[in-house]
């Protein structure tokens, strides 16, 4: 009976909060005095109309000018974003070529073992990568080869030995993805006409793998390329925060259990351009390593 009295309470309570007017400087909130409130309001333009925030909104985000912080007033954003950012982007450099690199070899070693021990221990791999969350994975490096085995130091950041459990736990889930594709994509290729005619032509086992079926078989993995990079520098949130990496990622999860708007405002935005950009540069690459995908001017 309890129980039921304090879930119905907890319900009522999600129900008021949801239908309520609550605007993010309430005095209840933060403990300010009416005036301070108003005050505030008026610096972060929020007593405007909506239509008024809005283009005030858009014309800071178009200019990256993101004001003061909400909760570290005496920071702006921009300040703080340009200190943690170089950390994050080094993180997640390394986390793309371990990934990267990785999951091809992976994968075309599975392709060219088909069906064999290789194959499955390569498979399993990236089962596990895809199953275990880069949260637990980061977890678990803490504990066992960092605490136990006292083999790479955690929570500091300056040298390669304090990359190399951020990235393992970061790479795997985008590592297993393009293990798995790889290895699809070359099954398929391998059995082309063109690969039976370069085998005839006495090439080398080497050549007809690069020259000629890796090339074919990264196309489908590029296309998801945009889409890990991303996720790599939006899942490095929780990792760096694991690790206390000092990036942009406690900032970001500072800023939710603070309710800091500028913060959270100016790292979706940051990240979004990341993957617009990731997007257009994977339209460049079809056009390098495939030739016949390019661009032509409508005929008229």
């Amino acid at each position: 009976m309890a129980t039921r009295d304090i879930m119905g309470h907890h319900y009522n309570y999600l129900c008021s909060d949801a239908t309520s007017t609550r605007q993010p400087l309430d005095v209840d909130d933060v403990g300010m005095s009416e005036q301070a409130r108003e005050n505030m309001m008026a610096h972060y333009n929020l007593d405007q109309p909506v239509i008024m925030q809005y283009f005030t909104y858009l014309t800071n985000a178009v200019t990256f000018n993101f004001g003061p912080s909400m909760v570290t007033r005496s920071r702006e954003v921009n300040d703080m974003l340009i200190s943690g950012f170089p950390a994050s982007l080094q993180l997640g450099f390394v986390t793309l070529i371990f990934a990267v690199i990785s999951g091809i070899i992976l994968g075309v070693l599975a392709a060219l073992r088909h069906n064999r021990m290789i194959d499955y221990a390569t498979m399993f791999i990236a089962i596990i990568g895809i199953s275990i969350p880069n949260f637990i994975q980061a977890m678990l490096f803490i504990q066992y080869i960092s605490t136990q085995f006292d083999f790479f130091p955690t929570a500091q950041w300056g040298t390669w030995r304090h990359m190399i459990l951020p990235a393992l736990a970061l790479s795997s889930g985008p590592m297993a993805i393009i293990a798995r594709m790889t290895r699809s994509n070359m099954l398929e290729v391998l059995t082309e006409d063109y690969i039976r005619t370069a085998k005839a032509k006495g090439l080398s086992a080497w050549q007809i793998v690069v020259k000629h079926a890796l090339r074919n078989a990264l196309l489908p993995v590029i296309t998801i390329l945009g889409v890990l990079v991303a996720s790599i520098f939006t899942g490095s949130f929780v990792v760096e925060r694991i690790f206390a990496i000092p990036g942009v990622g406690q900032y970001f999860v500072d800023s939710i259990t603070n309710r800091d708007y500028p913060m959270i405002m100016a790292t979706t935005i940051i990240y979004s351009t990341i993957f617009i950009v990731m997007m257009f540069i994977v339209d460049v690459v079809y056009g390098i390593i495939d030739p016949r995908i390019q661009l032509h001017k409508k005929e008229e």
